[in-house]
């Protein structure tokens, strides 16, 4: 996979187009993902290796891209580490057991590997349907903090009060709680390596949260933690985080071979910040996917006209939204493709 499009951007070398992919692209805005959930729940779906690989390739076949995630979800390491998972229907995920102010980190489970097996699986057999293909597989797992912030509070919310609070005041607990989530992130990651994942990127959904001094002090230690082992293996590590505008200089030091940033910073910005040492991939705000297909074209173009040098993957600020029509992430797909660098 080292001559494939993705992974040559990756590496900030020169290419004779952007590479594109979107975040989320195995999801619900496709007919054919919603007649396989017709028929199954999404933690089956997560769960059964066969099914998990075929929505994986769905977007390969139908839009094309250069790039296929594995589908997954971060949620499943904090079910491995033994905290019971649920989805509910119509609604988010939530943890039966969360940890509450005062509670120690030492009941959380080491991570054996095996339980997650179903996702190494599901990336062979990924790897084995596009055999002769230059579409490498992307692995995935949740950053430390976001992977806290959801133990804590046990499902999503508007502010996440009672995981803020526990950080301030139990900062020493909180600070031990991502040092174990590293740790265990890391394996997962290095273990869908070897399962045949040509690159891995990690989730800071809520990096935002924090300021940037706060995130520089309390999270990059552990965001190093996961990144250093996997950049033995030789393989490009991809961070995003949401609310990156505040973050970009801390994402710089991680260790990360890609920054992957969300859509309120223009990609000319975000380099001048960086500087050149690393790729950048994004940043187009999924909600201009609900534009007519001509104008997610200009607004593509325009996106793509702020980072002419190599070392930039086409993507959304974050995932695509559930509600977009199929042909109008088939537009920002083509014109990347069409791009000429």
């Amino acid at each position: 996979m080292k001559n494939s499009l993705f992974i040559q951007a990756c590496r900030c070398e020169k290419v004779s187009r952007p590479p594109v992919w979107m975040m989320r692209q195995a999801g619900r805005y496709l007919p054919q993902y919603r007649k396989i959930r017709e028929k199954t729940d999404f933690l089956t779906l997560c769960k059964t290796p066969e099914l998990a690989a075929e929505v994986t390739l769905q977007p390969v076949d139908i839009l094309g891209v250069d790039a296929a995630v594995i589908f997954s979800d971060i949620l499943l390491l904090l079910e491995a580490l033994g905290l019971p998972l649920k989805f509910e229907s119509g609604g988010g995920p939530k943890l039966d057991k969360v940890f509450y102010l005062g509670e120690t980190v030492r009941s959380l489970h080491p991570l054996d590997c095996s339980k997650l097996g179903f996702v190494y699986d599901a990336i062979k057999i990924v790897n084995r349907k596009l055999e002769g293909q230059q579409v490498p597989v992307i692995g995935f797992a949740g950053a430390p903090l976001t992977l806290a912030v959801y133990m804590i509070e046990g499902e999503t919310s508007r502010d996440f009060h009672r995981a803020r609070k526990f950080l301030m005041r139990e900062t020493s607990s909180f600070e031990k709680l991502l040092q174990k989530l590293a740790k265990a992130v890391a394996e997962h990651l290095i273990e869908q390596v070897r399962a045949g994942a040509g690159a891995v990127q990690i989730f800071d959904t809520w990096g935002g949260l924090l300021s940037r001094d706060l995130y520089k002090k309390i999270v990059l230690p552990s965001l190093r933690q996961v990144i250093d082992p996997i950049k033995t293996l030789g393989v490009p590590v991809i961070l995003y985080v949401n609310g990156s505008a505040q973050h970009l200089e801390t994402m710089k030091e991680s260790g990360a071979d890609v920054l992957s940033v969300d859509w309120r910073l223009s990609l000319a910005d975000v380099r001048k910040r960086i500087g050149y040492g690393h790729a950048i991939q994004g940043n187009l705000d999924p909600t201009y996917l609900y534009q007519h297909p001509s104008d997610i074209e200009k607004s593509t173009a325009e996106m793509l006209y702020m980072h002419p040098e190599p070392g930039l993957i086409a993507n959304l600020g974050h995932g695509i939204l559930p509600d977009t029509p199929v042909e109008n992430a088939r537009a920002f797909i083509s014109t990347v493709k069409n791009w000429k660098c």
